[in-house]
């Protein structure tokens, strides 16, 4: 199955010059949803996954049916103010300023194989910080996955030592 059949292209989205690569079709289709946690279940076979990751809200959308196929736990990386207990952060710089990412302070258990998962690598920044408070913590990257890498926008060099699964590749525009 191809993947890339059920990703909608939306030309200057969010403006002008940027095609907005919509994982909702993929989404709304039940074999090809199928087919994408697979692909991320498969890319796990060998490396222990305890606990799966995911930044809101396409990571939830993508992270909890992995964490359910691995029999595993899922951890959610939310914007300050979200979740209910006791956090960390992290900062992480975006096109026109910085931004924050938490989670639970006790989301991770020191030395646990941990996998991240996210709909879209793009510059990295939200892995990244996702990847700094999982090590804070004790926990263990053993593995990136993501629906789509966005080559020209080089987010895999932030995390390039750590081990990293896409599906598809595409290009800003």
């Amino acid at each position: 199955m191809d993947l890339k059949n059920y990703i909608a292209s939306i030309e200057n989205y969010p403006k002008e010059g940027i095609t907005f690569r919509d994982i909702s079709p993929l989404m709304a289709d039940g074999a090809a949803y199928k087919e994408a946690v697979a692909q991320i279940v498969n890319y796990t076979k060998e490396k222990r996954i305890e606990m799966v990751v995911g930044p809101e809200a396409r990571g939830f959308i993508m992270g909890c049916p992995v964490a359910f196929e691995l029999g595993v736990g899922f951890a959610p990386v939310r914007k300050p103010g979200k979740l209910p207990r006791a956090t960390i952060s992290a900062d992480y710089e975006k096109e026109y300023g910085v931004d924050t990412l938490t989670m639970h302070a006790d989301a991770i258990k020191k030395g646990q194989h941990v996998l991240v998962v996210d709909d879209l690598l793009a510059t990295g920044g939200t892995v990244l910080a996702t990847i700094e408070m999982i090590e804070r913590l004790g926990g263990i990257i053993a593995g990136c996955a993501f629906l789509i890498e966005l080559d020209d926008l080089n987010g895999r060099e932030k995390i390039k030592n750590y081990d990293i699964k896409t599906l598809m590749h595409f290009r800003t525009c």
